[in-house]
């Protein structure tokens, strides 16, 4: 298996597994009543699985997008050219009028 593909299923499964925790905590603490929408309703437990999949599928793009992101390769050299200054500083004083 690709590299690539085998990071793009460990970057999903964790964002899936993000989701069923944000999923449960939305149930756990009754966040706008969801709690007893989904446990009161007939059709409570299809709603509860569409907003873990919901939140599963962008969970796990952000997921898959920071890690995609990381792995970036710059060449650039970093902390500078290394060159001597060519400017001196110079002392400037400042004067403040009162009154």
């Amino acid at each position: 298996m690709p590299k690539l593909v085998r990071l793009y299923i460990t970057q999903c499964l964790i964002g899936f597994g993000i989701s069923a925790v944000f999923t449960a905590g939305l149930i756990y603490f009754d966040v706008m009543g969801l709690q007893r929408l989904v446990l009161g309703s007939s059709d409570g437990l299809l709603g509860a699985l569409l907003i873990f999949f919901s939140n599963g599928i962008v969970f796990a793009g952000v997921q898959f997008a920071i890690s995609v992101m990381r792995l970036q390769e710059d060449d650039r050299p970093h902390g500078g050219t290394r060159l001597p200054l060519l400017a001196q500083p110079v002392r400037v004083e400042a004067r403040v009028k009162k009154g």
